[in-house]
């Protein structure tokens, strides 16, 4: 499971360092795509296998099916992580997520997300008001 907050830089070269207490749960090998929010989601490749096989039984038919399965898998990408713990995230990806120098990844139970910092501030604090309704809003998940 990912849980937590983190900080880092992108370098000139579009490479951030991603925290040691994910990158063993990561693995060597992991899929990074476009996430809902405005940022990136990146997922071990056990989980992008699962996640794959649900859109796959989305109905052909239905617009909405197409849309998100596009939206969803052309900006996949795999990424390797290199001996000084970074992964290169293409420009397409990072223009999408607003992501230039400072970045915020969290951990996500089952996944990672890449956000720009002052998305993320945002986000946090447009939720954190709301975040008691949020919660009785879930409660029928029995959560």
């Amino acid at each position: 499971m990912f849980m937590g907050e983190f900080q880092h830089n992108f370098d000139t070269k579009g490479r951030i360092i991603v925290p040691s207490k994910f990158r063993d749960e990561l693995g060597e090998r992991f899929v990074v795509t476009r996430g809902l929010d405005k940022c990136l989601f990146a997922y071990p490749m056990s989980e992008w296998t699962i996640l794959e096989e649900k859109l796959k039984k989305l109905p052909l038919t239905k617009k909405d099916a197409r849309a998100f399965t596009r939206f969803f898998f052309s900006g996949a990408v795999e990424c390797d992580v290199d001996k000084q713990g970074r992964i290169n995230i293409p420009q397409p990806l990072r223009n999408y997520a607003g992501l230039d120098k400072e970045c915020v990844v969290i951990g996500v139970s089952n996944r990672i997300e890449f956000w720009a910092s002052v998305n993320w501030e945002d986000y946090f604090n447009e939720s954190e008001e709301s975040f008691a309704e949020i919660a009785e809003n879930l409660m029928d998940f029995d959560i």
